[in-house]
């Protein structure tokens, strides 16, 4: 009996709860339904990921099986090391890149932020000197009332008895004038000393982000940084060689036996060391990225970016002259991976 009282209910219960009791069994299956629809999703989702995984898992162990393939080729051991040498070349040039102009970057927004906080604190200046003028004069008005009370109850109270019965009242009068205009003029200090005070803590402006003007001549002093790299190492090919390291995998290039391998590491190591050794190149940059700034054309008023056509000009400059002038788009074939670097 107790079992079937268990399964079925009391029988004595009213309508109105065996009603309550089905609408949350109702809503407890609802529920439910949701976190298993929610599992459900969370589970393929999953699964995905683990396929995604796998699949990347198996591309990474053929690529190292084909690199342990090529290591154990005799004629093709040197072409890995070189390869790696020339990808190396074009990473430390794209961070060599990256590290310019994230230093313009910043001095650009520190020279802007400077200039803005000038601007606002001068005109906060001018606005507390014009708030302190008006407490000054404020002051002074309530100087001259205050000495006005003083003196017509000064005349009130030496008043003979006859004129001081018949004058009271209007001497009476003018002391509550000056009284209320001096309690006016004490609330508008007041109000003008808490004014001074917003004035004076109020919060200085945040960083603003670069103008599309400021971002261009940005992008200028890049692209000349990007030729200055480009032509210190196009002597024997060697920065189309590292692109081209950079663009493909391993194997893909032969570049000749252990000599010819042995002769690009040196020229590599060679050229490195001289770059890092250059420090007296900022002003060719300087008018190189003025000139890039004269031909440079934008497709839009908001494009801080200019068309890679009209900037494939290559400078070479020597005692601030151009001596040659040569075609190399390095914005259009993302030299040192240009098209990420530059601002936007």
């Amino acid at each position: 009996m107790t079992s079937l009282t268990a399964i079925f209910g009391n029988t004595h219960e009213k309508p109105e709860e065996e009603s309550e009791k089905l609408l949350q069994l109702y809503w407890n299956r609802a529920e439910l339904k949701k976190e298993f629809a929610g599992l459900r999703k969370e589970q393929f989702r999953l699964q995905d990921c683990i396929k995604q995984q796998e699949g990347a898992t198996a591309r990474v162990q053929q690529k190292l099986d084909h690199l342990e393939q090529l290591l154990h080729d005799p004629e093709w051991v040197y072409n890995v090391a070189i390869h790696y040498q020339l990808k190396h070349l074009d990473l430390r040039c794209q961070s060599k890149l990256e590290k310019f102009a994230e230093q313009l970057k910043q001095q650009r927004e520190q020279r802007q932020h400077a200039q803005l906080l000038a601007d606002w604190n001068e005109r906060r200046s001018e606005e507390a000197l014009a708030v302190e003028s008006q407490i000054g004069e404020q002051r002074m008005q309530v100087q001259v009332l205050e000495d006005q009370l003083q003196a017509e109850r000064y005349r009130l109270a030496h008043m003979s008895g006859l004129l001081k019965f018949f004058r009271r009242r209007s001497v009476t009068a003018i002391l509550d004038n000056l009284a209320a205009s001096i309690h006016s003029a004490q609330e508008r200090e007041e109000q003008l000393l808490r004014q001074y005070d917003e004035v004076q803590n109020r919060v200085p402006p945040d960083t603003q982000g670069l103008s599309i003007p400021t971002k261009r001549l940005i992008n200028c002093m890049i692209l000349a940084f990007a030729q200055q790299l480009y032509l210190h190492f196009s002597h024997d090919g060697l920065a189309a060689m590292a692109k081209e390291a950079g663009d493909k995998s391993v194997g893909a290039i032969n570049y000749g036996g252990k000599e010819d391998c042995d002769v690009i590491i040196r020229r590599v190591q060679n050229r490195s060391e001289s770059f890092d050794k250059a420090r007296d190149f900022a002003d060719i940059l300087q008018q190189r990225a003025r000139l890039i700034g004269e031909s440079a054309v934008y497709r839009s008023d908001d494009d801080a970016v200019p068309i890679s056509n009209s900037v494939a000009t290559l400078y070479s400059i020597e005692d601030n002259t151009v001596t040659e002038e040569q075609d190399a788009n390095l914005l259009g074939e993302n030299y040192w991976h240009l098209s990420a670097i530059l601002s936007r």
